[in-house]
Formats: structure tokens, C-alpha cells, sequence
């Protein structure tokens, strides 16, 4: 199965810049869940 891709997907991929700012955009929204209380942490009194 091919798939066309064009060129600003392929430029997107291939962005290590762009990436590098998903890969921190994602770690801080992991963050805040985890700081926030959720995703099986218990609050602690």
C-alpha cells in the first residue's frame, strides 16, 4: 500500500525542531496529570 505524502507532511516528519516541541508539549501534559493528582496518584492529607 503507498501513500502519497506531501511535501509539508514529509517536512513536518522530518522536523527536528517540530518534534522536539511535541516531545516537551506531551511531557509537560504528562506532568501536569501526574502533579494534578490524577492517573491512579492518591491525595495524601
Amino acid at each position: 500500500m503507498t501513500q502519497r505524502i506531501s511535501k509539508y507532511q514529509r517536512f513536518k516528519m522530518m522536523n527536528p525542531i517540530l518534534q522536539f516541541f511535541k516531545f516537551i508539549y506531551l511531557s509537560i501534559k504528562i506532568m501536569l496529570v501526574v502533579a494534578g493528582g490524577h492517573g491512579g496518584t492518591r491525595k495524601v492529607n
